[in-house]
């Protein structure tokens, strides 16, 4: 193998890890352009809200801004959340005051105080921002009337967080399904590759000089994880949604084949370190016999192409079993005390439960 060719192998993983990546990145765009017409939309109403809250007009685009989210159900929770933080914010501080003029040891210990009611679990994880700041922005920016500065706040904060929420709505509202379909395939294939730039390794003159491979596990952890969450942010993208029905999908098949998945990366993880150690780390007690490093081989290649079908039906899983039946049996009559097999019987078992993952999916579907 050249250069250029192990160049190219090592950066494929990362190439379609990108694919996913790329959902998150046209998300971004989407959810940018969201809320700078949110904001615009709430500065431009704003100035017209009646009473004294016309005097603030500033918090109404803070409002749209904390308000989006890339999902319908997340706009509106993160939404509640913040306006629960400032009212909470608000009353303690205008609690303080009742108690005389607002100096540095109220003001610091009001503060405090805001931090420590900022964990109460209904509050969230925005909320929880807003119980100090509400606070220290009433006491420092209330002047001689903080319960019109709170009042303005609150209510130009709730005109920004229903503009967002409507515009994040009803404006291209975000579904991503397209990113939990694609975060799949490329995770399946991705497995697929794992799997035969191991046997394309076992072929070559050992010690190989194709390697890449012995190194892709943190990301091969990384690309689960964002699989992970593409299918979850799909998940949670429907709830709210105006076209969930007209473009309906079993997320919970989508978990299923998740959670297949992962389980099968973490045995295509597991070979990649017995191998590893049996060709660099640790050949003296993790060895595969020479006599059956090809039908290894056979066997990792053949595992591979079974990951990238994922259909238990498939001739590709058929030719898998096969190979992995025929090296288990030179296996059973190679094993001695002189010949160990250890590193190879840990293969075999590891390709035994990804082919049994891709069965037991396809029972849990139907």
């Amino acid at each position: 193998m050249t250069i250029g060719e192990r160049t190219v192998s090592k950066r494929s993983l990362s190439a379609v890890t990108n694919r996913v990546t790329g959902v998150l990145r046209y998300t971004r765009f989407q959810l940018a352009f969201k809320a700078a017409l949110a904001v615009g939309i709430a500065w431009t109403l704003a100035p017209h809200v009646p009473g004294v809250a016309s005097q603030y007009p500033y918090y109404a685009p803070l409002g749209a801004i904390v308000s989006m989210y890339p999902t319908v159900s997340g706009s509106f929770r993160t939404g509640m959340e913040t306006l629960a933080g400032l009212v909470t914010g608000m009353l303690l501080a205008l609690g303080a005051l009742l108690i005389g003029a607002p100096n540095v040891w109220t003001i610091s210990v009001i503060v405090g105080i805001g931090v420590l009611l900022g964990g109460l679990s209904f509050l969230g994880a925005s909320g929880r921002e807003y119980v100090p700041m509400a606070a220290l922005f009433v006491l420092v920016l209330g002047g001689d009337d903080p319960d019109g500065y709170s009042f303005g706040y609150g209510v130009q904060m709730l005109v920004g967080v229903a503009v967002g929420l409507s515009v994040n709505a009803l404006v291209f509202p975000p579904l991503h399904l397209n990113g939990a379909v694609n975060g799949l395939v490329t995770l399946r294939r991705s497995l697929a590759r794992q799997l035969r730039d191991m046997g394309t390794a076992l072929g070559e003159t050992w010690p190989p000089e194709h390697e890449d491979w012995s190194q892709r596990e943190s990301e091969l952890d990384a690309l689960t994880k964002e699989v992970r969450e593409a299918v979850e942010l799909a998940d949670n993208s429907r709830h709210g949604n105006i076209r969930r029905r007209k473009y309906r999908r079993d997320i919970s098949a989508d978990y299923r084949a998740l959670r297949s998945m992962e389980r099968a990366t973490r045995h295509v993880k597991d070979m990649t370190e017995v191998l590893a150690d049996a060709i660099w780390r640790n050949p003296e007690h993790v060895a595969v016999p020479a006599a059956l490093i090809n039908p290894v081989a056979d066997a990792v290649n053949a595992c591979g192409e079974a990951v990238e079908k994922w259909d238990p039906e498939s001739e590709e899983h058929s030719a898998a079993t096969e190979a992995l039946v025929k090296l288990v049996g030179l296996i059973n009559t190679s094993a001695s005390a002189e010949s160990p097999v250890d590193a190879t019987a840990a293969l075999a078992m590891d390709m035994r439960r990804i082919l049994r993952t891709i069965t037991a999916e396809s029972g849990d579907a139907a």
